[in-house]
């Protein structure tokens, strides 16, 4: 069943322009047709995508996408309350149950990615087994598990050939909503800085995995760890074609946290902070191998979505003072567009999606989305865009109707 909360068809053209030393020439921005958002999901249970912002949810035929299943609504999901892992049919609109996993949560699923190496059947997700958490890689056609590696993913390259992994034990003691319940992992609760534990790198073919960044490698890019605190790794990507990675280390300095923006190249080596001190850092997307965009505090004064090439101090906020704040941002696969959203702001609790053109940096609204005050604390619905392959999807969450569903923009 095709469930439409709001069908319209928008094509709208911006005249920007710009002063010379002797005229002033017109630069038109030609948006494209927008159709949606429709929902894609049943609202008799909770539905949201599978992953990440971000993170592709879709098939390379753009049939399929990934989607969590739950009757959990206000409560953070421990071991014990495992999802339905699924994939819709956006010919139908159809839920197609693959199977369960107890690794997961409300901010970023089970982790599911589509695997570069056949990106038309083979997924890899999180799970809770044997009290270990492992990641699963499986042909959603067949429903048969392919293999399952002792580690939960944080991050896959594009090609499908390696991922990231983090302690998501770790996290769960630091941010809850970003952990797994179950104890799958030594969270290493009394060792601020553990030698033997950080950012790890699993090549997805052979199983085998190395730590590439240590918590002792990045102690002195780091602000020293209060006492009786300790920091910890999350938010981990791999740049378009695979040579960096970037992610976050953070740490608490009393009811303060305070966060450092890192990237490193996939053979270890150039290891650096991102960003001049106080700046911090938040959400994250590569627009290229090289060009890096953080959501950060802007000369540690003004949260702002800043564009700057790796290993430079050629910092740019992006939008024109219109996307000065803190939003999940994600670049369209051809590098044209960066979609990104609001947390519910003023007495409305309003979430708002904007679409931005990279050569002008025109701005376009595409819909205010209200968070009911039940969905909050760790069971919030944050709005997490994500692209299709081929760029003509947007896929986002959203509590508006009362529930928690998935929808899908069309750009045509």
């Amino acid at each position: 069943m095709n469930h439409i909360v709001r069908l319209f068809t928008v094509s709208i053209v911006f005249f920007m322009f710009s002063c010379g030393d002797t005229d002033n020439t017109g630069i038109m921005v030609v948006f494209p047709e927008v159709e949606g958002p429709v929902q894609i999901t049943d609202g008799s249970r909770e539905h949201f995508f599978a992953s990440y912002y971000g993170i592709n949810s879709f098939d390379r035929t753009e049939r399929y996408v990934t989607v969590l299943e739950t009757d959990i609504k206000y409560k953070l999901p421990d071991e014990n309350e495992p999802a339905t892992l699924g994939l819709v049919d956006l010919t139908t609109n159809t839920f197609i149950p693959l199977t369960q996993t107890r690794a997961w949560n409300f901010q970023q699923g089970c982790m599911a990615h589509w695997l570069g190496t056949s990106p038309d059947s083979l997924i890899i997700y999180n799970d809770f087994r044997d009290g270990i958490y492992v990641s699963v890689i499986m042909n959603v056609h067949t429903r048969k598990e392919i293999k399952t590696l002792p580690y939960p993913v944080s991050a896959v390259s594009h090609d499908g050939k390696k991922a990231l992994s983090i302690n998501f034990s770790r996290l769960r003691l630091t941010r809850p909503d970003y952990g797994y319940g179950g104890g799958g992992q030594d969270p290493r609760k009394d060792n601020p800085l553990p030698y033997d534990d950080g950012l790890f790198i699993i090549d997805l073919e052979t199983g085998v995995s190395k730590l590439l960044v240590s918590f002792q490698d990045v102690k002195e890019l780091i602000p020293p760890v209060a006492e009786g605190s300790i920091a910890w790794f999350n938010h981990t990507l791999f740049s378009r074609e695979g040579s960096k990675i970037f992610w976050l280390s953070r740490q608490m300095d009393q009811r303060t946290r305070i966060t450092t923006s890192l990237t490193v190249n996939t053979d270890g080596t150039n290891l650096r902070r991102c960003f001049p001190d106080n700046w911090g850092g938040s959400h994250y997307d590569w627009l290229n191998d090289d060009e890096l965009m953080v959501t950060a505090s802007w000369e540690a004064k003004q949260y702002a979505h800043v564009l700057f090439t790796v290993g430079e101090q050629n910092y740019r906020r992006l939008g024109n003072g219109i996307l000065d704040y803190d939003g999940h941002g994600t670049f369209s696969p051809d590098q044209r567009w960066m979609i990104t959203d609001t947390y519910p702001g003023g007495g409305m609790r309003e979430q708002k999606i904007y679409l931005m053109d990279m050569k002008t940096e025109a701005v376009l609204p595409l819909g205010r989305y209200v968070q009911p005050s039940e969905y909050t604390n760790h069971w919030r619905c944050d709005i997490h865009c994500r692209w299709s392959p081929g760029g003509k999807m947007v896929g986002f969450n959203s509590t508006h109707t009362g529930s928690r569903q998935a929808y899908i923009f069309r750009f045509n």
